[in-house]
């Protein structure tokens, strides 16, 4: 981006209140699995991120299947958050202080985030019977529909 240089009050002025008109658009971003976003039979991608995210007890057509907690959500989180601030910062600067620009390209960040958290989880590994069943130990990764339904939403 090129810089512009100034001379003179009232340019300046009339820049930084082009900048304050800009920034003072608000919004809000969120990522993760949007409502509506099902599997083939219907049942939430989100009920099954939580189940996966808490673990449960019960489960199954007989009930008796648990499910331990992977919690790749609040890990990631933990682990990134300190980032988007400061990659907020310098994408707002790069889009000229456009909000939904600026929240659109940082959605994207996360959202890639949180599909790396989801492929990459190991802990616990999956049973000996989900593996045989599956043909592999990726716990969070089954057809890939879960890690394939992350959005991010920006509302402005």
């Amino acid at each position: 981006m090129a810089s512009k240089v100034f001379t003179g009050g009232a340019a300046l002025e009339a820049h930084l209140r082009e900048i304050a008109q800009k920034v003072r658009r608000s919004g809000t971003l969120e990522v993760g699995f949007p409502e509506g976003s099902t599997y083939p039979d219907g049942t939430p991608v989100a009920y099954i991120a939580a189940i996966q995210e808490f673990g449960t007890q019960n489960a199954g057509p007989n009930h008796n299947v648990t499910i331990p907690a992977r919690p790749f959500f609040r890990t990631m989180i933990a682990e990134k958050r300190n980032e988007w601030g400061p990659a907020l910062g310098q994408i707002i600067v790069n889009v000229r202080y456009d909000t939904e620009a600026a929240l659109s390209q940082l959605g994207e960040g996360i959202q890639g985030q949180l599909q790396k958290s989801i492929r990459d989880w190991t802990q616990p590994p999956n049973a000996a019977s989900t593996v045989a069943e599956k043909g592999f130990d990726k716990p969070l990764i089954d057809t890939g529909h879960m890690v394939n339904s992350v959005r991010y939403v920006v509302k402005t």
